[in-house]
């Protein structure tokens, strides 16, 4: 049992006091493992995490920092990293992180300057650094995970992302938020498909009409209430007092359900009171047992045309999945410039091309001269500008996001598939955009290649390159497909697999 806690926007006064409050009496109480601390949601500010958090595991309570890749680029986020481990507290969650809301003075800048699976590589190194300094204890990081998409192309990138994780050593999960039992049972499936095996945790909210309204308006990034849902909850919260009763109802009940379907624990959020509502919930649980199943048909509340990984239910019945069996037609410009890249890219950029060794001497010759100053700024950029509204990263990604590029096509340069965030196949922050890695989907399902979704981890963007020719980059050995460093080096290495069914 693991508690999310959100602390206000203030370092002393009643939001400081009523989480401190609540972890105090989780603490006492002892059923509840772990309190989460949330990292600015919503993009917006708030007490740090890392502060609040010290105070509650001086208590002796463990704690789960959330670490965002929102605020801080690498290097701020490594330093972040040390403070973590010198404060004691290394269990870690994991994120890409909400987009940026406002501050002081408008909006913030968003950062991005690496995903969550490039962090949860960044942890595990640092934490071989820590246990040969002599300290055993390295960080736990964990992820997160959404099976309660709407799309194929959404699911795909979720489930691909997982296995990445899992890849860069995240040691456990947690689901966003929804209310389809089937989709619960799917991520099961897909685990045992794919050969996962991390604890995980499925999220349960106590869900009052406003969070039910504003998440059913998918201002909640991830998280899934149905239209149907809502008028229920609408129709439960009309007397208030058993509002709070039905609300407490439905988190036990759906807590009883997902240790009935093998969760390893439950994430419970929706507590900005006090603890005795969480005791409530765990002891309805306790009541409930092991009839959990009368209550799974409550929990049905699918989203219109859903896709699903199974069409068998229980999927622990099915021996294949549906994945990439469907292939949606793609538009007239992807059924031309898919396979347009993907030849050029084959053509021009094939270390075991006959033509590789003349492509590096054209490149030699170019480089770090007024001729090549001149080819990136008469030839490669408009070309590449015309086609992919290419950024001049020098560090090009675009052929392992389905020949789009993700500096261009993602607001938080995502390189090792797509955020929690989207919805209906649409980006999260810009809603009238598709998501760059539903587009990335949907060409590759046409070809029958949705694997190349999951085929080790990418490194981040080298900053050093920015401005360069990415072509000349790649040819002499300076991008990320050659770099040396110690991300690079670990995703070379890294393994991780999505099935589909051949």
């Amino acid at each position: 049992m693991t508690l999310e806690l959100v602390p206000g926007r203030e370092s002393t006064g009643r939001s400081v006091d009523t989480v401190m409050g609540i972890a105090k009496d989780a603490f006492a109480d002892g059923r509840v493992s772990a309190v989460s601390i949330t990292d600015n949601p919503g993009g917006n500010p708030s007490l740090s995490p890392d502060a609040i958090g010290y105070r509650i595991f001086s208590i002796g309570m463990d704690v789960i920092v959330h670490f965002t890749c929102r605020d801080m680029n690498r290097v701020g986020m490594e330093s972040r990293a040390l403070q973590l481990a010198m404060m004691g507290m290394k269990n870690i969650l994991a994120l890409t992180g909400d987009y940026s809301g406002k501050g002081f003075g408008g909006q913030g800048a968003p950062v991005f300057d690496i995903d969550s699976v490039n962090l949860h590589i960044m942890l595990n190194l640092i934490g071989k650094r820590i246990n040969a300094a002599g300290d055993p204890d390295s960080f736990f990081s964990g992820g997160a995970v959404s099976p309660f998409k709407r799309t194929e192309g959404e699911c795909v990138a979720q489930y691909a992302k997982m296995s990445r994780k899992v890849a860069a050593g995240a040691q456990f999960l947690i689901t966003q938020l929804g209310y389809d039992a089937r989709k619960f049972q799917e991520l099961i499936g897909i685990q045992r498909h794919m050969g996962i095996d991390v604890p995980t945790l499925g999220s349960v909210y106590v869900l009052s009409p406003h969070a039910a309204r504003i998440m059913n308006q998918g201002r909640v990034p991830g998280a899934v209430v149905t239209d149907d849902l809502l008028h229920s909850v609408e129709k439960e919260w009309k007397d208030k007092q058993e509002g709070r009763k039905f609300a407490i109802e439905r988190a036990a009940r759906l807590g009883a359900v997902l240790k009935g379907l093998g969760y390893r624990g439950i994430h419970i959020g929706g507590i900005h009171r006090d603890f005795a509502t969480v005791g409530k919930i765990l002891d309805r649980m306790e009541q409930i047992g092991d009839d959990w199943q009368q209550w799974l048909p409550r929990f049905n509340y699918p989203q219109s045309n859903g896709f699903y990984a199974f069409r068998e239910t229980p999927p622990e019945t099915a021996s294949k999945t549906t994945l990439g069996l469907a292939p949606r037609p793609l538009p007239v410009v992807d059924r031309i410039l898919y396979p347009l890249m993907k030849v050029s890219h084959n053509l021009f950029f094939d270390f075991d091309s006959f033509l590789a060794p003349l492509y590096k001497a054209i490149c030699s010759a170019l480089d770090g001269n007024i001729a090549g100053s001149l080819f990136l700024r008469l030839i490669e950029h408009p070309i590449k500008r015309m086609l992919l509204g290419c950024r001049q990263c020098g560090d090009c990604a675009i052929q392992h996001v389905g020949f789009l590029c993700p500096e261009w096509g993602c607001p938080k340069h995502t390189r090792n598939g797509a955020c929690g965030g989207s919805r209906d196949g649409m980006c999260e922050v810009h809603p009238d955009r598709p998501c760059v890695w539903f587009r990335a989907h949907n060409r590759l399902a046409a070809k029958g290649e949705i694997k190349q979704m999951c085929e080790g981890c990418v490194p981040p963007r080298m900053w050093e390159l920015d401005e360069t020719s990415s072509w000349i980059n790649f040819h002499l050995g300076r991008d990320h497909q050659s770099s040396g460093n110690e991300i690079a080096g670990f995703c070379r290495k890294a393994t991780c697999r999505l099935l589909v069914e051949e």
